[in-house]
């Protein structure tokens, strides 16, 4: 099958190109096609369903272009993904929902059909829960969305909590002040806050409490007003710390709780606050749950086969055991 796909404007088309059709060649591999390019028109060969998917592909991309997205290479990689497996949406929808603008000036977007799901419920609901393997973008869109709640005036504060449950929680043990025997575990959380604003304005804002960053075990006897607050690797909360958490919400808050059951690491016989979450609370008005699985990872195209191999692992595991 060959078709010709002539693009308007010259300076767009070379932008969807990419330095020497770097992305022209990336998608020819992935489609298993043939892509050659004159000037500002594309001729593709090939299959038919993959050269149809492609035609799809590049005319799309020219659109998002055209509005002035940076296009990069991952890029090309969700928005193939995106199409194989529903090619009747709209990438328009998708990558130019922007959630939140770094300080590198680079657009925080979704990067597939439930990353797009997810920043929906976001804006929708006042709980949320994301529950899915690493590398979904789980944490960092919803800090991303508690960024932009709270420069948009929409929030008076960013709340970012995690269980602290390699120390189990008695931190007294642990050399130094407060900050610095839970800053291990709250890391994650600084790295992706960091990505998202400058250093020093983000320290400023902590120092002011406009952003705390605090272990789970500090938010007990609070309510939280006026909030955005974001529960982090919720896996490793037991029943009672789950059940403190989401009774912490106050009047004007959101609340977005992230976590990987696959990952549980409480001592045996510890029920996971969120596996009994997720079977108690689906249905109750202003919640809502996203599930990611492996085919959402937006990191590197090995950490999608290294989740997708453990999971076949845990099956064999559940398949032997139960025979």
């Amino acid at each position: 099958m060959n078709r010709k796909i002539t693009f308007e404007d010259n300076l767009i088309a070379m932008s969807l190109f990419g330095e020497q059709s770097r992305h022209l060649r990336q998608i020819a591999g992935a489609l298993d096609i043939q892509i050659h390019a004159r000037g500002n028109t594309v001729n593709l060969a090939g299959d038919s369903i993959p050269t149809a998917l492609a035609e799809k592909l590049l005319m799309d991309l020219y659109g998002i272009v055209e509005e002035g997205y940076p296009l990069y290479p991952g890029d090309i990689d969700y928005a193939i993904r995106i199409l194989s497996s529903d090619d009747g949406v709209r990438l328009k929808d998708i990558f130019l929902d922007t959630v939140y603008i770094t300080s590198q000036k680079r657009p925080i977007t979704p990067k597939g059909l439930v990353q797009k799901k997810y920043i929906d419920a976001m804006r929708k609901f006042d709980i949320v829960f994301g529950i899915g393997p690493a590398g979904t973008g789980k944490t960092y869109l919803a800090m991303a969305m508690a960024v932009s709640f709270l420069t948009k005036g929409q929030v008076n504060r960013i709340v970012l909590t995690r269980p602290a449950v390699e120390a189990g929680e008695s931190l007294g043990f642990l050399p130094g002040d407060l900050y610095e025997k839970v800053n291990p575990y709250l890391r994650p959380l600084y790295d992706a806050l960091n990505d998202m604003m400058p250093y020093e304005k983000a320290t400023r804002l902590i120092q002011q409490g406009a952003i705390e960053v605090a272990p789970l075990a500090f938010m007990r006897g609070r309510t939280l007003n006026d909030c955005f607050v974001i529960l982090d690797e919720a896996q490793n909360t037991t029943s009672e710390q789950m059940k403190m958490f989401l009774t912490r919400l106050g009047f004007s808050s959101k609340a977005v709780i992230t976590g990987d059951i696959t990952q549980i690491d409480l001592p045996d016989g510890k029920v996971s606050g969120l596996v009994e979450t997720k079977n108690i609370l689906q249905g109750i008005k202003g919640i809502d749950f996203v599930l990611f699985s492996e085919k959402d990872v937006v990191r590197h195209q090995l950490v999608r086969d290294i989740i997708k191999a453990y999971d076949h692992l845990e099956q064999k595991k559940t398949q032997q055991s139960s025979s």
